[in-house]
């Protein structure tokens, strides 16, 4: 298909459009280019002791001119001319350009005696540039440009040949052919510029005449491409769409200086009712939540369902930011509102992650990975909430990503490994065990607290590596012992109830065990108290070490909800009671009532009492008086390094020798 010209002849108004589009990007850097040099014009007279009336009148005479232009510009921009009509624009912009080319121009024949070869020689060269500059710029519409410079460069061919000089002929010599040089391939490079916009347009007129063609066709494929966008269960926009979008105003957004808003929401207790209702009411409370947050986002914002319970809004323009936030509040205040769906009716809350383009993100993938960042912050706190994305959370994220990354390697390496921290009888002071505690010095990030250790091994399926890291320690640490002095001392050892589902801890102690050849014995397994409860997880495990010989240890003892049952059924040897049960027990008469409690509940079942958290004598000797019998904590001594602890041990034993010494020389006295 050939394309028309239109028929006055000239260019049709879209390749017009495209040249004003052109000069007007460029327009504002112009001008004030012009203005910096007309300064420059000033300085240089000024340092010559040139500075007459004439020039001053000359410059403000230019500085007008600008401010012409720039005046006339934003007339056309405000009234629409621009895009309305161009043809009329670029003869309005083409004026303005020549006559603030004729305005340089007459620069050589204001400055009295203008030696263009000579002293004045800085000012050919700037008017020159300026010529040059305007008609490697101004490519799409070559008259403008010629408007502007041709008149520059004859006053400066014409000031050379005027001068008379062998080499201001030869320079106006090679400035005509310059000017023919640069006529030339000015009028080369608009008719580039014009051939690519005719392209374009052809192109368009192409694909506008297959559309009007295929139009039985598309509105056959009407429904598909509606499905193929739009979520079926909800008609919100999909996944796909949704990426598509959120791309798109990205671009936008960089291009024009906007910013991008996105908003995720998640639907509370929504597998529960799932699980519980069936999927049929789940799909319609879905359409009803989905109903709901279109009825509250009626500014134009995109919603998507991202898929199960997730839905999102994109929030693009003016106020973006501010925009978002009140979607959010107004989302999140409607959930409060019970959502009614056939035959149920409940209240549904939900959260909400927001995260904004450039201020947060770079990138679309980068955005979507805040918001829910974000999202997941709010989920982790009170729910039904807005939560926005912090710098912080990257950080935290990207720190938990080190961890995980490094974490084999520090197993591996012995980077990481147990140190331990004494148990004594709170009456005699004796050492009665020690408790293996998980630490890791990472090389950047310094101390990793061992909850993050615990949950980067989990991630990275390395569970049953880390805890046989620290079983191996401990049974090092058990051979130790006799040779020590602490024949009777045992060596505890913490297993998340987590691991019980992941791989056979009987199986993995077994073969610790038998590689340091240490008894069962002398290891304690502690384990927290939800692990009991959990027969189809911890029964056959537990039973199984009972039987090798372990000595059971419940931990954190009064947290959770423990079987009695259990507890005589397994065997268990020591209760351990939760730190935050002993802190400041002297003062509190509930947590003595507590905590005597529970040792009458181990002294029922034979067992031993351990309280954890020891940090004041006042408090050893409540503790004392309540029945407690072994005790750990800082008043004692600090978790420690293997390579500390046999000079601890030393000087520990040596203290209680002597105090033992003491109370017997008291006594016979």
């Amino acid at each position: 298909m050939g394309f028309h010209i239109s028929r006055n002849g000239g260019f049709p108004p879209e390749v017009l459009q495209a040249q004003v589009a052109d000069i007007e990007r460029g327009h504002r850097s112009t001008l004030l280019f012009n203005l910096v040099s007309l300064v420059f014009v000033l300085l240089i007279l000024h340092h010559q002791g040139e500075l007459r009336w004439p020039v001053a009148l000359w410059f403000c005479m230019s500085v007008g001119i600008i401010g012409a232009r720039s005046l006339s510009l934003h007339r056309l921009r405000r009234a629409g001319t621009l895009r309305t009509n161009p043809r009329h624009s670029l003869s309005i912009l083409s004026t303005g350009a020549f006559a603030l080319g004729s305005a340089w121009a007459t620069l050589p024949f204001v400055v009295p005696n203008f030696a263009p070869l000579g002293q004045h020689t800085p000012l050919l060269v700037l008017m020159g540039g300026m010529a040059t500059g305007s008609i490697v710029k101004h490519i799409g519409y070559t008259p403008l440009a010629l408007a502007y410079s041709v008149p520059i460069l004859t006053a400066l061919m014409t000031a050379l040949v005027r001068h008379g000089e062998t080499a201001d002929l030869l320079v106006a010599v090679g400035l005509t052919i310059l000017i023919s040089v640069f006529i030339r391939r000015s009028i080369w490079a608009e008719r580039i510029f014009i051939n690519s916009q005719i392209a374009r347009h052809e192109a368009t007129a192409l694909a506008d005449s297959l559309t009007r063609a295929n139009s039985d066709i598309l509105r056959q494929n009407t429904r598909l491409e509606a499905l193929a966008n739009r979520d079926i269960l909800t008609g919100l926009a999909n996944r796909v769409f949704f990426h598509g979008r959120l791309n798109g105003d990205i671009a936008r957004a960089a291009v024009m200086g906007e910013t991008v808003a996105l908003l995720i929401f998640d639907v509370e207790r929504f597998q529960a009712i799932n699980d519980t209702l069936g999927h049929s009411a789940g799909d319609a409370l879905l359409r009803e939540i989905g109903a709901r947050i279109e009825k509250q986002v009626a500014d134009g914002s995109l919603i998507a369902r991202l898929g199960g319970d997730e839905f999102a809004v994109i929030v693009s323009g003016a106020d973006a930011l501010d925009r978002a936030r009140t979607h959010a509040a107004n989302v999140l205040e409607a959930s409060r509102m019970p959502v009614s769906w056939g035959q149920h009716r409940a209240t549904v809350g939900l959260s909400v992650g927001l995260a904004a383009y450039p201020e947060h993100a770079a990138t679309a993938e980068e955005l979507l990975i805040c918001a829910d960042m974000a999202l997941y912050e709010a989920k982790r706190g009170d729910r039904r909430k807005l939560g926005e994305f912090d710098p912080e959370l990257r950080l935290n994220a990207e720190r938990k990503r080190v961890i995980e990354q490094d974490l084999g390697a520090a197993i591996d390496s012995g980077a990481l490994g147990a140190w331990f921290q004494p148990q004594l009888d709170l009456s005699t002071r004796r050492i009665t065990g020690f408790e293996a505690l998980v630490r890791w010095q990472h090389p950047q990030l310094g101390f990793i607290a061992p909850p993050d250790i615990v949950n980067a091994a989990q991630a990275m399926h390395l569970s049953e590596r880390l805890t046989a890291r620290i079983a191996g320690d401990a049974c090092a640490l058990a051979r130790k012992l006799p040779e020590l002095g602490l024949t009777g001392a045992t060596v505890a050892l913490n297993v998340s109830p987590r691991e019980f589902a992941l791989y056979s801890v009987a199986d993995m102690l077994e073969e610790v065990t038998a590689i340091h050849a240490v008894s069962p014995s002398a290891l304690e397994i502690e384990i927290t108290e939800e692990a009991i409860l959990d027969p189809a997880l911890a029964d056959a495990q537990l039973k199984r070490l009972e039987e090798a010989g372990y000595k059971l240890a419940v931990d954190d003892f009064g947290m959770g909800h423990s079987s009695l049952a259990y507890l005589i059924s397994l065997k268990v040897d020591r209760l351990k009671i939760d730190r935050s049960f002993v802190k400041d027990v002297a003062r509190s008469e509930t947590n003595q009532k507590l905590i005597t409690a529970m040792v009458s509940l181990g002294q029922s079942l034979g067992l031993d009492i351990v309280v954890e958290g020891v940090e004041t004598a006042e408090d050893a000797t409540v503790l004392a008086r309540l029945g407690c019998t072994m005790a750990q904590g800082y008043l004692f001594a600090r978790p420690m390094p293997p390579r500390a602890l046999a000079t601890w041990i030393a000087e520990h034993q040596a203290t209680t020798a002597k105090r033992k010494r003491k109370t017997a020389h008291l006594s016979v006295a």
